[in-house]
């Protein structure tokens, strides 16, 4: 049995397939009259075969966003003004362009979603290595654009970031010419690219002035910073006559909140005792007394390069030009402010 051709099969078309009568068909059809199950259901089935039902709507042009760095974690990603700013820059670029963008939880619970999503392209924020997301939308040959490199690049794989090692090596030099003698990362927390770089940047920045490095680790329940509590000036590490941290630079946007609980629990005073340097697009951190320096990654300018690069890589799925792997670096900007002037 045929679809029809012309613009679509009338009940009479299915009367005629199905070998019963045009009421037959419209009482099967709308769940009316008295007629056997089989009759019903072979009616039906005719005129599914057949194409019969209003005309569907051309899907619209969708985008989707996924951070999957955490990977199936419940967290609110959202509320991380990075990742706010991000979401909506990207949702104006995407319109600009005629898509839709689709916001995906965090908690993905189940995987099947990721091989039966109907989008035509994907922007992926800090895909960490072993990402299961990725994984599946590559097996399905969606287009993905990266914010962040991701874990293992591949030929054709495409990208904004921005220079974290050069970043994270202006903050330490700034930290050092402040007077900075100890200087703590608070990080490892994350197994995005974005955590790599920057503790394999502090760690070189060290050796190559001879300095031990002390990363501190982050934990986002620690919201009155006990990490610190054997680093800073009355902890045990600093009585046995370690040179105690006299600097921080926190790497997660809750991490300058948690120097300052430690700081004010151990009775430092910033930026007298302690400097300290976050980077967060957070405007909080501007009001705060003393304002806190900031290290901003200005994500409406990633996002507006990553929705174009997606936008380009679903209308041309080639891969870009050997010479431009990854595509386009921000340059980061640090803000200076009284927390971290001596």
């Amino acid at each position: 049995m045929s679809r029809v051709s012309g613009p679509g099969p009338t009940i009479a078309d299915i009367a005629r397939a199905a070998e019963v009568s045009t009421a037959t068909v419209s009482h099967a059809l709308n769940g009316t009259g008295r007629l056997a199950d089989a009759t019903r259901r072979r009616v039906r089935e005719v005129a599914a075969v057949l194409g019969y039902g209003p005309p569907r709507a051309p899907r619209t042009r969708t985008l989707g966003l996924a951070v999957t760095t955490f990977a199936g974690h419940a967290w609110d990603f959202v509320e991380i003004a990075y990742y706010k700013r991000w979401v909506t820059a990207a949702t104006s670029a995407a319109h600009a362009r005629g898509y839709a963008l689709t916001t995906l939880p965090a908690a993905r619970g189940a995987e099947p979603l990721w091989h039966t999503l109907a989008v035509d392209g994907m922007l992926l924020l800090d895909s960490p290595e072993g990402d299961t997301v990725l994984r599946a939308l590559r097996a399905r040959g969606v287009p993905v654009v990266f914010d962040g490199k991701p874990a293992v690049p591949r030929p054709g794989d495409v990208w904004v970031d921005n220079d974290h090692a050069a970043t994270t090596r202006e903050v330490l030099d700034h930290l050092a010419a402040a007077g900075a003698r100890r200087i703590a990362l608070q990080a490892g927390y994350g197994g995005e690219s974005y955590t790599q770089e920057v503790t394999g940047a502090y760690r070189a920045w060290c050796a190559e002035r001879g300095a031990v490095p002390l990363v501190v680790p982050f934990n986002p329940i620690d919201t009155v910073g006990h990490a610190f509590d054997g680093y800073f000036a009355a902890g045990p590490r600093a009585a046995a006559g370690a040179e105690p941290v006299d600097a921080v630079y926190a790497v997660y946007d809750p991490g300058g909140a948690q120097v300052l609980a430690a700081a004010a629990r151990h009775g430092l005073r910033v930026p007298g005792d302690l400097l300290l340097v976050c980077a967060s697009e957070d405007p909080s951190y501007a009001q705060h007394d003393p304002p806190v320096s900031t290290v901003t990654f200005h994500p409406e300018v990633l996002a507006e390069a990553a929705v174009g690069a997606l936008a380009d890589l679903v209308a041309s799925p080639a891969p870009p030009a050997p010479e431009l792997p990854g595509g386009r670096t921000v340059a980061a900007g640090l803000l200076v402010r009284a927390s971290s002037r001596p």
